[in-house]
């Protein structure tokens, strides 16, 4: 990116705590008596007695030490030593420049959101079709608005991964026979603990709400005999 004037610095850079010269080569790095841990020689600048090191050959770093090629002794000066910049410490990028683009798939969890956080105007759910067979599944997470068709008589389990406060909906829907049966689990509460009938037309379908209580999918709301096409 081009800059008019100076380009803008960008990482951790740290003078260092003045250190003594004595008679051995290795030496903690500290910054206000906290010892500090550069990631490469290559990240430091040295002088000593006048002379900027050269990193890798005149000193290497262990940890939180500086380890010169040889013993200094007293009569040395070890002038200054920087810390440049983490590798790979971009800063914090300015407003609106990170874009979708730079994020991993599966990098924002839910552990990454505030509750209520994303409000119900900025979800839309895609209605699952649940899997047909004598007892039926729904996992009201990943499928809070589906759909079944009935191939038979069916059971319906309870449906898992629900929280308290939430809605989820089903469609149930007739095959090209009709009259088919559904039993539904007893975490399912209905008015006057009275299942529905579903409507026995082929195709036609019946639709549930439920509201979760944190033990019964309580109904809200049916529309039965609907025509779907």
């Amino acid at each position: 990116m081009a800059y008019l004037g100076r380009q803008p610095i960008v990482g951790n850079y740290q003078v260092l705590d003045a250190l003594t010269a004595t008679t051995t080569d290795t030496y903690a790095l500290t910054k206000n008596s906290v010892a500090v841990f550069p990631q490469t020689p290559a990240n430091c600048i040295v002088s000593l007695n006048g002379v900027i090191q050269a990193p890798f050959d005149s000193y290497t770093i262990s940890g939180s030490n500086i380890v010169f090629a040889s013993a200094l002794t007293a009569s040395d000066s070890i002038d200054f030593i920087t810390v440049l910049g983490d590798v790979l410490n971009i800063g914090t990028p300015s407003d609106n420049t990170v874009t979708t683009a730079k994020l991993a798939d599966t990098s924002v969890t839910t552990a990454k959101l505030a509750d209520t956080s994303v409000t119900a105007a900025k979800l839309s759910y895609a209605e699952a079709t649940l899997t047909d067979g004598a007892t039926i599944d729904w996992n009201a997470q990943s499928a809070p608005v589906a759909k079944v068709t009935l191939g038979g008589n069916r059971t319906l389990n309870a449906p898992t991964n629900g929280v308290a406060g939430q809605f989820i909906s089903l469609l149930v829907i007739q095959d090209g026979t009709g009259s088919r049966t559904l039993t539904w689990n007893a975490v399912y509460e209905f008015t006057a603990d009275t299942a529905p009938t579903l409507t026995t037309t082929a195709n036609y379908g019946d639709l549930f709400t439920f509201r979760y209580n944190g033990a019964k999918w309580l109904e809200v709301g049916r529309n039965l005999n609907l025509v779907l096409s």
